[in-house]
């Protein structure tokens, strides 16, 4: 069977030329909620940006057994989906971003991503009651990004994320650093619930995390970065 994703020697230099890490490989299969540690500077966000193709890199990225451009862009990045761990560094509002993202043919699996200004009600409204179940009231969807609290951001862009239905990949960078223990639980509830649904599109959550405790709970797989290379462990790194 084909892997959901595939990364086969995976490398990627800092400006300056050295590298960040080399020579990694790993799959990714439906069902994985693939935990990602590692100390401050080793290579976890860069290499959600490569998942991504937001970050140049060398090796390869294969999603169902082909490279992102064969699918275009666009819609690689709908399908394999990055979320930042801050997302307040949008521009607009929540649901100006809500609204344009709706609008691309790319998440209703056209071949060619276009605009398309009628968007559904169903498309704007499932987003925001998965927001409403992390206590996101619908008035911060019309406030800027850059005047909610990180909670508020993180909670709102995951309910982007989930309530699309649009992603096969989650790439979660920190997605509840900024979140108290009772909002990270229901998250975590909510993430998890949604890999498991039949009627979902998720299969796959890729999820970067310092909290151990946390990468107990939610990882079904552990990966550690260290020293420019990448490995698999049975559990949470000490």
């Amino acid at each position: 069977m084909v892997p959901l994703l595939e990364i086969r020697d995976l490398a990627c230099l800092r400006d300056q030329g050295s590298p960040v890490f080399s020579d990694l490989n790993f799959i990714v299969n439906e069902g994985d909620i693939v935990v990602i540690q590692g100390k401050s500077g080793s290579g976890k966000t860069t290499l959600l940006k490569c998942l991504s193709h937001l970050n140049v890199y060398n090796g390869q990225v294969l999603y169902r057994g082909r490279t992102p451009k064969s699918y275009g862009i666009p819609t690689y990045r709908t399908r394999v989906l990055y979320l930042p761990q801050r997302p307040s560094l949008l521009p607009g509002t929540p649901r100006d971003f809500l609204t344009v993202i709706s609008s691309f043919g790319s998440r209703k699996k056209s071949a060619k991503p276009k605009f398309n200004e009628n968007v559904s009600a169903a498309d704007i409204d499932h987003p925001i009651e998965v927001a409403k179940s992390w206590d996101i009231e619908e008035e911060l969807w019309d406030r800027d990004w850059s005047n909610l609290s990180g909670g508020e951001a993180q909670r709102v862009a995951m309910s982007i994320a989930v309530g699309l239905n649009a992603a096969e990949v989650l790439l979660l960078d920190e997605p509840t650093s900024a979140l108290d223990p009772e909002s990270s639980a229901a998250v975590e509830k909510v993430l998890a619930s949604e890999l498991r649904a039949s009627e979902s599109t998720l299969k796959a959550i890729v999820w970067i995390t310092h909290s151990e405790e946390q990468g107990q709970r939610v990882g079904t797989r552990h990966l550690y970065l260290a020293d420019g290379s990448c490995k698999e462990i049975s559990q949470p790194h000490v």
